[in-house]
């Protein structure tokens, strides 16, 4: 069987267009804005509420002292007075492992390899990109409009998510240990960049 595929990616390193693509290819469930979705139905939140809130990690120092007791789907009394970040963390985790649970999938982002850290059948993958390369995408997909305030662009996007990856974790997002796989997506094309994840894939489905 193919394994779960979480997929971390740099801002502008084509990591949410690899990873729909490899699941369109594998033939297997993408989840990425999906998990929003299912977070918002959930709970009973908008969203847009949620959206607002995603990949992004309290300022909460109280919260930050004693989040490892909250964390990775544990319910508890207390979790309507969570910051609204820590709840749509705890959430979409629970989802990430009921997927998980389901069969193969496409996860994108949102601490997936920490959340998935005790299921045998998965493949960690980071993509990251040369800045230069990053900068000229997010411009060629009009992610911003001044190519003057790009690059500052990339890297405030680069440290919103490390601090969210870190802060849920405990680890660092940029550690390679943390990963089975890393590809700098500005050495190959997109193609080859998703077919190299697709054959890593492979090699675990025996």
């Amino acid at each position: 069987m193919l394994p779960i595929i979480t997929i971390a990616r740099q801002f502008g390193s084509g990591g949410h267009e690899a990873g729909e693509r490899l699941a369109e290819k594998l033939d297997i469930p993408f989840y990425d804005k999906a998990l929003i979705a299912m977070a918002a139905k959930e709970s009973g939140f908008s969203e847009e509420v949620f959206a607002a809130a995603d990949e992004k990690a309290t300022s909460s120092l109280l919260y930050s002292m004693v989040m490892g007791n909250y964390a990775f789907g544990s319910r508890f009394t207390g979790l309507n007075e969570m910051p609204l970040n820590d709840r749509l963390f705890i959430i979409q985790a629970d989802i990430i492992k009921k997927a998980a649970a389901e069969g193969p999938c496409v996860i994108i982002g949102r601490c997936a390899d920490y959340i998935l850290r005790e299921t045998d059948n998965c493949l960690n993958v980071f993509i990251h990109a040369d800045k230069a390369a990053r900068v000229q995408r997010i411009l060629d997909r009009k992610l911003c409009d001044d190519p003057k305030k790009a690059p500052d662009f990339v890297t405030k996007k680069d440290k919103q998510r490390a601090n969210y990856y870190n802060f849920y974790t405990n680890n660092r997002w940029d550690d390679l240990l943390n990963y089975d796989l890393t590809i700098d997506s500005s050495k190959f094309t997109m193609e080859k960049t998703i077919e190299l994840i697709a054959d890593a894939a492979r090699q675990l489905d025996r």
